[in-house]
């Protein structure tokens, strides 16, 4: 810098030349600045943009890559690790997401035949490499490269988790998917936002991680934006520009098989991945996996990444589906859950059992023990009409009363013409409610219960 606040001339030579070195991000000087800003909305070369401009993108993002390695950190060129995110995320995250240009691992050339980097993996693994970034605050870059060689932008975030050979943008991401629809959206699809107006800068990539609603309108989704990778709900498709995101899955996709990602798909992934607290893709697999077998029924909404009471109840049903009694069905799986689930082995829950149909409702009075017209209640029958044994009109009549008075809780059906426990419980609940006690709470009517019960 001169005293004037002008950058510094530099020489002149085949080697090193101003315009062949990254800007530096906390330079103040207006040529840095400049360049900066002319970096953010250059043309991609697939948009008319000149390819020396890549070439030269690239060596510079390099010679960044070497120096952060040589000076060590976590993270490849990082000088500083940004704050972690907040678990809930903000309530409308940043829009402008600048993303790189398609480049290899640590920002490589040489890699322009993408589709030759694409390896099968699955759901479980695209979520496992996402949480990582999340756990371990990979901080947002379109510029630097995490220690495991990807670029730190959304698209580079997606590449990593599909475990792609290079770092891709939202523009390429697609040819190594395939359009699906909204319906058709599991943990490890993908949800992409191109703006043609704004290529870099306007562009948006997420990771779709389970539904949290059965409405599904709001899911999980991990993402890289600026501070750094968080996992949130989000109102589906997006906070913004929600129209136009597009839901894709990876082409390599795979459920099993002789690679590692399938071995590891149908290993028991451990007790720590279940129960209270829990919140990953393998508790939403295990609810996908008990929906199959019966359990759909134990769920309102989902099943979703985080462990829940409607999880635990469809495992246990599950388990005692086997004959598994006392601790084997406590609901929370283990390697034989696990293994029976996964491998379709043992017996389907069984449907639930249909409700009773409701108790009929109480009979209307016989008009011959109806209130009088002048509003008296019907004659006494004397009290050898009620009592264990007693059949007739007066018991049905008591117990028709009892139910429009409130204390027909004990009938389980009825009340009929035969005296039963019910009866007797009914009338001594009514007499305690009138303040009687001992002997005269008998649950036996007597003349005065009688009265007092019809008035």
């Amino acid at each position: 810098m001169t005293r004037t606040g002008r950058p510094a001339p530099l020489p002149r030579s085949d080697s090193l030349r101003f315009d062949e070195v990254e800007p530096a991000d906390d330079c103040i000087c207006g040529g840095c600045a400049a360049r900066r800003r002319a970096r953010l909305h250059a043309a991609p070369v697939h948009e008319g943009g000149h390819a020396a401009a890549r070439s030269v993108r690239r060596r510079a993002a390099v010679l960044m890559a070497a120096v952060g390695t040589a000076l060590g950190g976590g993270a490849v060129g990082a000088a500083t690790a940004a704050p972690a995110p907040t678990p809930g995320g903000p309530a409308v995250p940043r829009v402008d997401t600048p993303q790189g240009e398609v480049g290899g691992l640590y920002g490589e050339t040489g890699t322009e035949e993408r589709a030759a980097s694409a390896q099968p993996v699955t759901r479980a693994s695209i979520i496992e490499r996402a949480q990582r970034w999340v756990d371990q605050k990979v901080p947002y870059s379109m510029s630097r490269y995490w220690s495991d060689g990807y670029r730190q932008d959304c698209s580079g975030f997606v590449s990593m988790a599909w475990g792609l050979g290079s770092s891709q943008t939202t523009w390429t991401l697609p040819d190594f998917a395939e359009r699906i629809t909204k319906a058709e959206l599991q943990p490890g699809d993908v949800l992409i936002h191109n703006d043609p107006a704004s290529p870099r800068s306007g562009s948006h990539v997420t990771v779709f991680g389970g539904w949290t609603d059965s409405a599904r309108t709001r899911y999980v989704a991990y993402e890289q934006t600026s501070p750094g990778a968080t996992k949130r709900v989000t109102p589906y498709a997006y906070w913004s520009n929600s129209a136009t995101y597009l839901p894709y899955r990876y082409r390599a996709l795979t459920t099993g098989g002789s690679s590692s990602d399938g071995a590891a798909a149908t290993a028991f992934p451990g007790a720590d991945k279940f129960g209270p607290g829990a919140d990953n893709a393998f508790v939403t697999r295990l609810g996908e996996m008990l929906v199959r077998r019966g359990g759909g029924r134990f769920y309102s909404e989902g099943p979703g990444p985080r462990w829940s009471e409607s999880d635990r109840r469809a495992t246990e049903a599950f388990q005692l589906a086997q004959g598994w009694r006392g601790g084997e069905a406590d609901g929370v799986p283990g390697k034989d859950t696990w293994d029976y689930l996964v491998n379709g082995k043992g017996r389907d829950i069984a449907p639930a059992a249909p409700l009773p149909p409701p108790p009929p409702s109480p009979p209307s009075p016989s008009p011959s023990h109806s209130p009088s017209p002048d509003g008296s209640s019907p004659a006494f029958p004397g009290p050898g009409a009620f009592g264990p044994g007693a059949v007739g009109d007066q018991v049905e009549l008591l117990g028709g009363q009892l139910v429009r008075k409130g204390f027909g809780d004990a009938y389980a059906e009825g009340p009929g013409p035969r005296w039963t426990d019910a009866d007797r419980s009914g009338v001594r609940a009514f007499q305690e409610a009138a303040g009687w006690s001992g002997a005269e709470a008998d649950g036996y009517p007597g003349p005065d219960t009688w009265r007092l019960l019809f008035s």
